[in-house]
């Protein structure tokens, strides 16, 4: 069996990432329309990188789709 390592984003890199602010990553997130969140730790949290880049290119596909 072989191990595969994702990379994590953590929130504090996400904004960078997507170009967007927390609170509208959050609405997002509560609409269905972005990754969930991986639990961390009680009080820490990130995205796996393969499900951002599989985000933005759904985003990218909509656009030249129009």
């Amino acid at each position: 069996m072989t191990a595969i390592l994702h990379r994590i984003i953590r929130q504090s890199e996400l904004p960078q990432v997507c170009g967007l602010k927390r609170t509208q990553i959050q609405q997002l997130i509560k609409e269905g329309d972005f990754p969930a969140p991986v639990r961390l730790s009680a009080r820490r949290k990130g995205w796996l990188e393969a499900e951002l880049i599989a985000w933005q290119q759904q985003r990218i596909a909509r656009r030249q789709d129009h």
